[in-house]
């Protein structure tokens, strides 16, 4: 760039000449030719010295700052990837153990649940034959107390009527005689009490 200005400046300077043979009559001592090669000189040795020193000093510093900058642009933008990469992979890792957890919470309430219905299971199969049990003694008691009621009765009946009598009469009662009565009775209305 500096090289491109340094060129257009020289050849500019040229292509001025015409308009420098007419500001010399006007009196310009710098537009004098007999100038003009002391000043082509100083003006070629300037830009050269200035040329110089941009391109040996400026330049390279500001080309060391520009390779800096995008190295340190570069270290970012790979640092920024890593860490996006990195990112992802504890996401995705995040989102395996979530889907594991689930799974495993899963299988522990489906588990429990087949537990806990398994010992309902088993324990009403216990109180069913339990029940069973006891419905089977009542019943047995049942049919005992069936088959025993009608002499209880009859003893009961026997007992309370000779009691009676001998209250309303004042005298003792025959035992067989209320017994046959009280056995009569009994086998008349025998299925109506009884079940039989």
């Amino acid at each position: 760039m500096i090289k491109k200005i340094f060129f257009q400046s020289i050849f500019f300077n040229f292509f001025l000449i015409k308009e420098v043979f007419a500001a010399e009559s006007g009196g310009m001592p710098q537009l004098n030719p007999e100038f003009w090669i002391s000043q082509i000189f100083w003006l070629t040795l300037t830009f050269g010295v200035l040329y110089l020193f941009l391109s040996k000093i400026i330049l390279p510093k500001i080309s060391a700052n520009l390779e800096l900058r995008k190295s340190q642009i570069q270290e970012n933008v790979e640092a920024a990837e890593k860490q996006r990469e990195n990112s992802e992979s504890k996401l995705k890792e995040y989102d395996e153990i979530v889907l594991k957890s689930n799974l495993e919470a899963k299988k522990l309430y489906k588990d429990a649940r087949d537990k806990a219905l398994k010992d309902i299971n088993a324990k009403k199969e216990v109180l069913d034959k339990q029940i069973d049990e006891e419905i089977k003694k009542v019943e047995e008691e049942i049919q005992v107390l069936k088959k025993t009621a009608p002499e209880r009765i009859s003893r009961i009946a026997i007992e309370t009527s000779t009691e009676l009598l001998k209250k309303l009469i004042g005298a003792e009662v025959n035992n067989s005689s209320i017994s046959a009565i009280v056995d009569d009775l009994s086998k008349k209305n025998g299925n109506k009490y009884y079940g039989n």
